[in-house]
């Protein structure tokens, strides 16, 4: 109860970035749903599709350190509003694509910019900002959390329209839930009026220092660099998962069922690993993250896939999810405050959004060449492995030095 009346002041902010995130990632991570049949029907191939998704990734992943800078000097709420009507943008250019083109545009490059703005970055920024660093990780997990309901309604709805009435009346659909991102970055925007929490290495340092004090920092560097398997096993699954359902020869419907489980278990995954976050070692739960991610990917493909196998996969694959986001953001602010927490994340970001990029094309690319996902899934196997070790040993090598004060509730 003392917890909720602490948040009490700060739920406007709080409920406008959750519904700002739900429905940017919702809607983004279930386009996928939409491949098959786009595809076929204006005669673009599943590389081309895959391409624009990986687009998006990379628009994202390299605008996100500016648009962190930017929100410094101008201000969360009108990147947030202007992000929100490209988002729209976006899909309505998706929605009357009659070529690659079209694709190109509106699902990589508007809503990959537009993600940079309305995304994880930006709402756990300002979550951050609104509340004591006291109950910071376990808001930042609620936060994460909220990013997955978007899909939970998102895919189903999607799915259902499409087959009804074709991937266009589907779209129409993510338009229509769309609209209501720009009043949620409004309420979030809020934000900007409350006083900026101090940073444990001074408020005076420059974008540029802050950075490069970043970039000499070892456990940021290996974290942002592990960082590149979260991107390109998720992506991987978005964009690939139906297609591959397809190949099997099940129910197009059970990809949105997954996506939707998958949503489901990450509001689980995103509360515990936020609650985890502010008790252990941040960054070898996100070792062990990547590490079990990896074990249930090659247990699934290793084996043909049935509706029940699929939806299991989908539910550890979504408590393994977004619990990354309240790691990630509650290692930075930790450690580096605040002020500029969104422009690190960013530049911890394009890492992720690298490997994204390598997940959607990648696998498309060898889909395209082989006509298997074999080779694919298992690379995106061998590398996560890999990198969650060297996370994980890591993270038990450097035990996480006194944390800095806690910084004043705002």
């Amino acid at each position: 109860m003392t917890t909720l009346r602490a948040l009490r002041p700060a739920l406007p902010i709080l409920l406008g970035a959750s519904l700002m995130l739900s429905l940017s990632m919702g809607l983004r991570q279930s386009l996928g749903i939409f491949m098959p049949p786009l595809t076929q029907d204006i005669g673009i191939s599943v590389s081309d599709f895959t391409l624009a998704i990986a687009v998006q990734n990379l628009a994202w992943g390299f605008l996100q350190p500016l648009a962190g800078a930017w929100a410094v000097k101008i201000g969360y709420r009108r990147l947030m509003l202007a992000g929100s009507l490209l988002y729209i943008a976006g899909l309505v250019m998706l929605v009357t694509a009659q070529g690659f083109i079209s694709v190109l545009l509106g699902a990589g490059v508007a809503i990959g910019a537009s993600m940079a703005l309305t995304g994880p970055a930006f709402s756990m920024a300002v979550a951050s900002r609104s509340v004591s660093a006291a109950v910071r990780s376990s808001v930042l997990g609620i936060i994460s959390a909220a990013g997955s309901l978007g899909a939970l309604m998102a895919a189903p709805l999607g799915q259902a329209l499409a087959q009804s009435h074709g991937w266009r009346v589907g779209l129409y659909g993510f338009i229509v839930l769309s609209l209501l991102i720009v009043p949620a970055a409004w309420y979030a925007g809020r934000a900007d009026s409350l006083p900026m929490p101090p940073s444990p290495g001074g408020d005076d340092k420059s974008a540029v220092q802050i950075t490069r004090e970043a970039l000499r920092h070892p456990p940021f560097v290996v974290m942002a660099a592990a960082y590149f398997v979260c991107g390109m096993q998720l992506i991987f699954l978005t964009t690939h998962l139906p297609s591959y359902l397809a190949l099997c020869g099940l129910d197009p419907m059970l990809s949105a069922q997954a996506l939707g489980v998958i949503g489901g278990f990450n509001v689980l995954g995103s509360l515990f690993f936020g609650w985890a976050g502010g008790r252990w070692n941040k960054l070898l739960l996100l070792g062990g993250i990547y590490f079990l991610r990896s074990i249930g990917i090659a247990w699934y493909f290793m084996s043909f896939p049935t509706p029940t196998s699929t939806l299991l996969f989908a539910a550890l694959m979504g408590f393994l999810w977004l619990g990354v986001g309240p790691l990630v953001a509650g290692s930075i602010s930790e450690t580096f405050g605040v002020r500029w927490q969104a422009m690190l994340g960013g530049v911890a970001f394009m890492s992720h959004q690298l490997g994204s990029f390598v997940g959607a094309y990648g696998g498309g690319l060898v889909y395209d060449a082989l006509g298997s996902y074999n080779r694919a899934w298992q690379f995106g196997v061998a590398v996560g492995l890999a990198a969650g070790i060297v996370q994980m040993s890591f993270a038990l090598a450097r035990p996480p030095q006194a944390k800095p004060p806690l910084a004043v509730a705002a």
